[in-house]
């Protein structure tokens, strides 16, 4: 869970610098390089969601995996007595 936090926090910042970004670019007109700017954090902020979106299903089947595990470890100790 730690990794997701993490994730999470980084994309709340990147959040504030698109903010931010866009603040500055409403009080002066719009180059082509804001422009780009921007895009290129809305493609930074999709993959930041799309990395928190994998980390969330990686963590669900470690769990998964981690119960299949246990129950696998107590039906071999009965198993073997």
């Amino acid at each position: 869970m730690p990794v997701t936090t993490l994730l999470m926090k980084k994309l709340t910042l990147l959040g504030a610098l698109v903010l931010l970004a866009t603040s500055i670019g409403a009080q002066s007109p719009a180059s082509p390089d804001q422009k780009e700017l921007e895009a290129l954090f809305q493609v930074v902020q999709d993959q930041q969601i799309q990395m928190a979106e994998n980390q969330a299903k990686i963590d669900a089947k470690l769990a998964l995996l981690g119960e299949a595990i246990r129950v696998a470890r107590i039906f071999s100790s009965r198993g073997g007595r």
